[in-house]
């Protein structure tokens, strides 16, 4: 998302969201996992800290590295990950002749589908593929409050920003690597309070989200059928929407939810349908994030999508070496940081 600087050193990944915070150094090399771990955020206090209100996330970031980190970190040269939500990116298309325009077309683009003044945005834009007709480019823009912030509270704890993008982009890194994500492929990162949604095309198309999540799922079961949070949990985790006795509440319980991730994630589909490809199809949805912990989603997408669906947990390639691995139930949650810290460095753009 931020131009920066090369560096020969090891990268480390920082992953913010609205629920958690999560660190991860890899050996590249090795695909050995060094040091990680995670704190749990206030939702509320985290979106007014990455506003710029408050100490908040520097506090909850002192706290991660100087309490909740298993291993050691082996750089201190940072590729920081933010909330998908709070970004906005785009695809499009101009003709090659104007490519001297280029700029002044990403502006418009700024103008007219953002909703904020392009003056509070930091804006970013690349050509992801050219022909003799057209040009393909794609282009970000964050609110510049919430990166200076996040850069002020990592160099306050003595590590230096490389590189600053949304959490999908990361989380296609790994899928690309390791769940044939050189299809196109409609991704829907379930996570706790969000969902994020996005075409992956050789790189992330377009992207698209709503705040429903598997904290969502969890209420709706509990209020549905009047168990408690733990029990509606368990429920979920357990029996979700596979085949049993419970089946019919579960899933008139879970419908709703879903049902508002299929509208959203088929918005985004059409979007990618209609102006962004050309004779390429989709191929495939990958329901990745701790909120896609629910037997049967695979099966769910698959009906309502008409398209291979399945979930994701790749963790195969990476090796913990002596450290206590995350338990199996909490292993999804680092899909994000971990493709953050997999970024390699020559693959950053020299500035």
């Amino acid at each position: 998302m931020t131009k920066p600087f090369y560096t020969d050193k090891p990268l480390i990944g920082l992953d913010i969201s609205s629920t958690d915070m999560k660190v991860m150094s890899i050996d590249i090399k090795r695909n050995l996992v060094t040091g990680y771990g995670v704190t749990d955020l206030d939702p509320l206090q985290i979106k007014k800290s990455l506003d710029g209100d408050g100490n908040y996330l520097l506090s909850n970031l002192q706290i991660l590295l100087q309490k909740k980190l298993v291993g050691k970190l082996i750089s201190d040269q940072v590729v920081v990950g933010i909330p998908t939500s709070r970004t906005f990116s785009r695809t499009f298309t101009i003709p090659a002749s104007t490519e001297s325009t280029l700029k002044d077309a990403v502006a418009l683009e700024v103008g007219q589908y953002i909703p904020l003044p392009i003056s509070l945005l930091y804006v970013d834009y690349e050509i992801i593929e050219r022909n003799h007709e057209n040009l393909t480019v794609i282009m970000s823009a964050v609110p510049q409050k919430l990166i200076d912030t996040v850069v002020a509270a990592v160099e306050a704890v003595g590590l230096t920003v490389a590189l600053i993008e949304p959490a999908v982009n990361a989380v296609a890194r790994v899928l690309t690597q390791a769940e044939s994500g050189f299809l196109p492929t409609v991704i829907v990162d379930i996570g706790a309070a969000n969902t994020d949604i996005a075409i992956l095309d050789g790189s992330v198309r377009i992207t698209g989200g709503l705040p429903v999540g598997g904290n969502t799922f969890t209420l709706d079961i509990a209020k549905k059928l009047g168990v408690t949070l733990e029990n509606a949990h368990q429920l979920k985790v357990l029996n979700g929407l596979a085949p049993g006795p419970k089946q019919t509440k579960l899933a008139g319980a879970l419908r709703p939810a879903l049902r508002n991730i299929l509208s959203e994630t088929r918005k985004v589909i059409r979007y990618y349908n209609e102006r962004l490809s050309s004779d390429r199809r989709l191929e495939q949805v990958i329901v990745v994030g701790s909120g896609s912990n629910v037997p049967g989603i695979g099966e769910f997408f698959t009906n309502e999508l008409v398209m291979p669906s399945r979930t994701a947990n790749p963790w195969q390639e990476l090796d913990f070496g002596t450290l206590p691995q995350p338990a199996k139930q909490f292993r999804s949650r680092y899909i994000s940081v971990a493709g953050l810290s997999s970024v390699k460095q020559g693959a950053m753009w020299n500035d």
